[in-house]
C-alpha cells in the first residue's frame, strides 16, 4: 500500500502531462509552434501532438476574414481642406508563419500603414473629388494596402470609406450650394411644365379652329350641294310644265286639225286668242281687216237672235 500512493500520484501525472500533450486545432484556425524557441510547424485543423516541455504554441491564428474599424483620421485635401475620415478594412491571414513573425502588431501595424496611405491619396484630389470617388479612392487604398501586408501573411480583400467628415462651413456651404441646385430644378421643371402647357393650350386652339373651318367648308359643300339640287328640281319642273303646255298645244291643234274647220271657224278662234291676249290689260289692240269683218257678222247674228 505504501508504494500505491506515488504510483497513482505519477500515474495522474503522466495522464495530465499526456492530455497537454494533445491538441485540437479547430476549424479556420492554424497554430504555429515553437521548439526550443524556434518555428517548428504550423499546425491546421484537425488532432495533434507536441513534445512536452520543448514544443510550445506560439500563436493561434483565426483564418478567416476580419473587419476592423479604424476611428476617423485628419487628411489634407489638395485645395487645403481638412477633414476627418474613418475606414474600414476588411482582411484575411494567408500565412501565419509570417503573420506571427512578420510584424510585432499587425493590427497596428494596418491602421497606421491605412492612415498614411490614406493621407497620400486624398493630398493629390481637391474637395469636390474627394466626395465623389469614393470608388477610387477605395480601390487605390486597396491595392496600396494588399502590397504592403503581403510580407506579413494577410490578404487585403476591402477597403471601405465610413464616413466622409468635411469643417462645418464646409458643410453649411454644401449645404446651401444643394439646397440652391434643387431650387434651380424646381425654376427649371415648372418652366418647362409652363411651356408644356401653354404649347398643348396652342395646339388645341390649333385643331379647333381648323376642325372648325373643316366643319365651315363641309356645311357650304351641303349647302351648295342642296342649293345644285333644289336648282335642278325646279328646272326639271318647268322643263316638265313646257314639255306639257307644248304636248297641250300640240294635242289641240291635232285635233283641230282633224275636226277641219272651215275658215270662218278659224277666225273665230283667232278672235277669241285676241282677246285673251287683251285681258283687259291692253289698251290698244289692231285687229285684222279679216278678223274684223267676222266681229261684224257675229255681232249681227247676236242682234237678230235678240230680236226673235
Amino acid at each position: 500500500m505504501p508504494f500505491l500512493i506515488p504510483f497513482l500520484v505519477i500515474l495522474v501525472l503522466a495522464l495530465v502531462l499526456a492530455s497537454s500533450c494533445i491538441k485540437i486545432v479547430p476549424q479556420a484556425q492554424a497554430v504555429v509552434v515553437e521548439r526550443l524557441g524556434g518555428y517548428l510547424t504550423t499546425w491546421s485543423v484537425g488532432i495533434h501532438f507536441k513534445v512536452p516541455f520543448v514544443d510550445r504554441m506560439a500563436k493561434r491564428v483565426v483564418l478567416k476574414e476580419q473587419v476592423v474599424d479604424f476611428p476617423p483620421q485628419p487628411v489634407i485635401t489638395k485645395d487645403n481642406v481638412t477633414m476627418q475620415i474613418d475606414t474600414v478594412v476588411f482582411f484575411q491571414i494567408t500565412d501565419p508563419k509570417l503573420y506571427a513573425y512578420g510584424v510585432e502588431n499587425p493590427i497596428m501595424a494596418i491602421e497606421n500603414l491605412t492612415a498614411t496611405t490614406l493621407r497620400n491619396i486624398i493630398g493629390d484630389l481637391e474637395l469636390d473629388e474627394t466626395l465623389t470617388s469614393r470608388e477610387t479612392i477605395n480601390t487605390q487604398m486597396r491595392a496600396s494596402l494588399d502590397i504592403a501586408t503581403d510580407p506579413w501573411g494577410i490578404k487585403v480583400n476591402r477597403v471601405e470609406l465610413k464616413n466622409i467628415i468635411p469643417p462645418a462651413a464646409i458643410q453649411d456651404a454644401m449645404e446651401k450650394q444643394m439646397k440652391a441646385e434643387r431650387e434651380r430644378r424646381e425654376a427649371i421643371l415648372r418652366a418647362e411644365g409652363e411651356k408644356t402647357s401653354t404649347i398643348l393650350v396652342a395646339e388645341g386652339k390649333k385643331e379647333s379652329a381648323i376642325l372648325d373651318a373643316e366643319a365651315e367648308k363641309q356645311a357650304a359643300i351641303l349647302r351648295a350641294e342642296a342649293k345644285k339640287e333644289a336648282t335642278i328640281r325646279e328646272a326639271e319642273g318647268q322643263a316638265e310644265a313646257i314639255l306639257k303646255i307644248q304636248q297641250a298645244n300640240a294635242d289641240g291643234l291635232r285635233m283641230l286639225k282633224e275636226a277641219a274647220p272651215d275658215a270662218n271657224v278659224i277666225q273665230l278662234k283667232s278672235l277669241e286668242a285676241f282677246a285673251k291676249a287683251a285681258d283687259g290689260k291692253a289698251t290698244k289692240i289692231i285687229i285684222p281687216s279679216e278678223i274684223q269683218g267676222l266681229a261684224g257678222l257675229a255681232k249681227s247674228v247676236v242682234e237678230v237672235g235678240k230680236e226673235n
